[in-house]
């Protein structure tokens, strides 16, 4: 496979699931706003923005942080190049450079949802709309996915397109849980201690395991479980421990396939050490912040790391 060809997939997934992954912070967002007073529902509206990193770029262009404004800055404002417009068109292009090697039924579901969005998104969104547009951000994801497991063969494409998948999950997961536990659980006093548990059913909702964690603890919610969950529950497939299960098993496929081992495996096999067999107190003593930041950096590395071996850029 062409180098160009392996970026395509990799980053036509990658993209995906950072489009996905913003629906679900706007989704959760938007929950918690409309059930709470104008000021707490800004402060709600600041922890999207600072989630998703644009909070500079925010504030160079708005002065407050009114809903309606925050949702159409991340889902379509032209002073925002991240915008998730922007991340369809380019999920798009990427599946064109791709285009022989994915199925019909893949890139059908890939162009029709981007018809659909881009007129979506063409004008400003109002409070009427967003859920919807929400909605279908997510099932976009749904059907892309389904569409990939159920009709590519588990080739080369298949799987740069499941790391590019893995690497930006693992990225959502870590981020969402260290901004959302900095602003709800400042101080490791409060671990274990009764909070808002709307706030964490947020952080839950925000990465689509609010009725599996719920399922798994009774419905008991509090900080030290969510945290367990979320990094070292290895059932759960987008907790931290999954997406890096899932990474080592498509690397080694692709190294299977090209016989070789390459930079990015050996990195893999060293966060692994990291996060293997670490319990959640481990974590804590450690420091939550400075684990997710280790991780993150991990990630970011086996990321670079792949696009070397494979020669994305050739």
């Amino acid at each position: 496979m062409l180098g160009r060809t392996a970026n395509g997939m990799f980053w036509m997934f990658r993209y995906l699931e950072r489009a996905e992954n913003t629906a679900r912070l706007l989704d959760a967002g938007l929950r918690m706003a409309l059930t709470r007073d104008l000021e707490t529902a800004e402060e709600e509206w600041r922890s999207v923005i600072a989630t998703l990193g644009q909070k500079p770029l925010y504030e160079a262009t708005h002065d407050s942080y009114e809903g309606s404004s925050v949702w159409n800055f991340v889902l379509r404002d032209k002073s925002n190049p991240g915008n998730v417009r922007q991340m369809f068109a380019a999920m798009r292009n990427n599946a064109r450079t791709a285009r022989t090697n994915i199925s019909s039924q893949v890139w059908e579901a890939v162009n029709e949802n981007w018809m659909k969005l881009d007129t979506l998104l063409a004008r400003p969104v109002t409070q009427g709309q967003v859920g919807g547009v929400v909605t279908r951000l997510r099932r976009t994801g749904t059907q892309v996915h389904g569409a990939l497991d159920g009709t590519m063969l588990r080739d080369e494409g298949y799987h740069f397109a499941r790391a590019g998948t893995f690497i930006e999950r693992a990225e959502s997961t870590a981020r969402i849980l260290d901004m959302k536990y900095y602003l709800l659980l400042p101080s490791l006093s409060y671990v274990g201690s009764s909070l808002d548990s709307g706030q964490w059913d947020q952080v839950l909702r925000s990465v689509a395991g609010a009725s599996a964690y719920t399922w798994l603890n009774a419905g008991r919610i509090d900080a030290r479980g969510i945290v367990e969950f979320l990094v070292l529950d290895d059932r759960f497939p987008r907790s931290l421990a999954f997406c890096r299960s899932a990474q080592r098993e498509h690397l080694a496929a692709l190294s299977r396939m090209h016989g070789v081992e390459g930079h990015s495996n050996a990195l893999l096999r060293e966060a692994d050490r990291d996060i293997a067999g670490i319990t959640v107190e481990q974590i804590f003593e450690r420091g939550l912040h400075q684990f997710l930041i280790d991780f993150t950096a991990r990630n970011a590395a086996i990321a670079q790391a792949i696009g070397e071996d494979y020669r994305f850029l050739a």
